[in-house]
């Protein structure tokens, strides 16, 4: 944990924000010659090297340089540049250089589909592109775009000579409300949302916990996360502002972070929930994770079935009977709900090995924010009734750049709607049930999928993965918004080894009667990774139902 005195001296810097994080770090007394960032070789530096570590200074160097290159290709203050690639050390050194000159980094992840990537830059308006290969070929088209850009660079042209260029009024002053960043959401529903945030915006939930004593650990971190997301962003910046040890992994799967572990030793490690998913379907048996005192997974709600597999490893500190800390077995799961407009997690449930299980629990909202289960016409409803999840909270994003349209249209009744459904209970603890795109209005009421999923799980311990899936006439539009029905299927993904069910449809339905659960129509069993996911992991329930016409038809 920081000391108090690094504590106030934060809180009380009414400049710090998350625009500035490099440049307030030796007003706190921190030495240049301290490492500070670890990186798993997907980045480049300016005279061609690929390091394994970089002190402060050298982060000071680093973003010097590019920030010098950015003004003399012309970028200016409030000026917004694409930062296209799939690098999570790229995305950070790049946004805080376009920072520290005032211009607002928009993290772009390369593997977004072509045609989908290609409008979603042109709606941005940016003055430049940065890229790396094998992308910068297909992004030179925007420089035909109407309104196009100044440049479609290459990251590799950025040499240390470049830093002779940065203005002279380096580092740039933000005032709160400066934006800094643009993040897209994943997309599964088409185009990406451009959610942005502020010097203020995206930092205010990390200092509003480290005000009340939370959050406040320097125990080293291995990202996993998407580094275009506003979660892998903060937590650099949060990381490097308490002087935790942070290692960049660009690898998401399983097995990619399962080698990760071992080879930097992590203490705490965070990922979105798909890829904790990957990790606990591999064997576990001769890893050593014994470093590991917490699994953090940002983004939609993970399966508990996943999360126990995991709490099995690793360690966690716990305070004895002589108020002494001790490391007890097995580590924590933090299931720590939120999403790119929310800025800063909002909600966090912590599981402990042997503790029970309550089910899709998000936990309450943290201080700063307030949340609400919605009717259709904006009321709050009450414990035990389903609605839309609204949230509110100083960490919101201002709004979607360039598409105001878009961000009215999601609020209601005051609170901005995440897209989600959910129910509350008696103690303010809210529970996650499924996307509002995803929920399947049937005959016998609502099946939401992801409330199913998780009990055909912890059911069946022969399930590897599930997903739900509605299908009706092409003409019908079925699910929260709409008054079509549809009937549900379950395509079953089984762990290695496990005998097939004689009937996989009644060996589902059985487990659903018992649970007072509509019934499926049909349950197919499908090999390993023909659910089709986006680029965060997220099930493309959209495209899903498409290729599950033929596989239903031919089960």
């Amino acid at each position: 944990m920081i000391n108090e005195q690094l504590r106030r001296a934060i809180l009380d810097d009414r400049a710090l924000g998350a625009g500035n994080v490099l440049h307030r770090l030796t007003r706190y007394g921190r030495s240049l010659e301290g490492q500070v960032l670890w990186l798993d070789g997907t980045w480049r530096d300016p005279a061609g090297n690929h390091p394994e570590v970089l002190t402060l200074g050298e982060l000071h160097e680093t973003v010097a340089t590019y920030a010098g290159f950015y003004r003399r290709n012309g970028v200016r203050a409030k000026d917004a540049v694409a930062i296209v690639t799939t690098s999570i050390t790229d995305f950070a050194l790049n946004l805080m250089a376009l920072t520290s000159i005032g211009a607002i980094a928009s993290l772009v992840n390369a593997n977004m589909p072509v045609e989908t990537r290609r409008e979603y830059i042109r709606r941005q308006r940016v003055v430049g592109i940065m890229t790396r290969e094998p992308w910068h070929k297909e992004l030179q088209s925007h420089l035909r775009d109407d309104v196009p850009p100044l440049f479609v660079a290459l990251q590799a042209e950025i040499t240390p000579e470049d830093r002779a260029h940065r203005p002279e009024n380096y580092p740039f002053r933000h005032a709160p409300n400066d934006p800094i960043l643009i993040s897209h959401s994943s997309g599964t529903t088409g185009i990406p949302k451009s959610a942005f945030h502020t010097h203020t915006t995206l930092f205010h939930g990390a200092l509003s916990r480290l005000s009340d004593g939370l959050d406040c650990s320097t125990r080293s971190r291995l990202l996993a996360l998407p580094g275009h997301h506003v979660s892998a962003m903060s937590n650099t910046l949060l990381g490097l502002l308490l002087g935790a040890p942070v290692i960049h992994f660009t690898d998401p799967s399983g097995k990619g972070v399962l080698d990760g572990i071992e080879k930097f030793r992590p203490t705490i490690v965070f990922g979105f929930t798909h890829t904790f998913m990957e990790m606990a379907g591999e064997d576990l048996t001769d890893r050593d994770l014994s470093c590991v005192e917490g699994f953090y997974a940002s983004g939609d709600a993970a399966h508990v079935v996943h999360i126990r597999r995991l709490l099995e490893k690793g360690q966690h500190p716990v305070t004895g009977r002589d108020l002494k800390p001790k490391l007890a077995p097995g580590a924590i799961f933090l299931d720590i709900f939120g999403s790119t407009e929310m800025g800063y997690v909002l909600f966090d449930y912590v599981h402990r090995p042997g503790a029970p299980s309550m089910g899709r629990c998000i936990g309450r909202p943290m201080r700063f924010a307030e949340a609400a289960a919605l009717s259709e016409d904006g009321e709050v409803l009450p414990p035990g009734a389903v609605g839309r999840l609204g949230v509110r909270s100083q960490s919101l994003t201002p709004g979607f750049w360039n598409d105001n349209v878009r961000w009215h249209q999601q609020w209601l009744g005051g609170y901005f709607l995440t897209g989600d459904l959910v129910y509350r209970d008696a103690g303010n603890n809210f529970y996650h049930l499924d996307r509002t795109s995803d929920a399947i209005r049937t005959s016998e009421g609502f099946v939401y999928s992801a409330y199913t999923e998780e009990l055909l799980l912890s059911e069946y311990e022969e399930i590897r993965d599930c997903t739900i899936v509605g299908l009706a006439a092409e003409e019908v539009r079925f699910g929260w918004e709409d008054e079509g029905v549809a009937e549900t299927y379950v395509l079953l993904e089984l762990a290695d080894g496990v005998t097939a069910p004689e009937d996989p449809t009644s060996w589902v339905n059985a487990a659903l009667t018992r649970h007072g659960l509509p019934a499926v129509a049909g349950a197919v069993l499908v090999p390993e990774d023909t659910i089709p996911v986006g680029i965060t992991g997220k099930v493309l329930k959209r495209i899903l139902r498409e290729q599950a016409r033929t596989l239903v038809a031919g089960r």
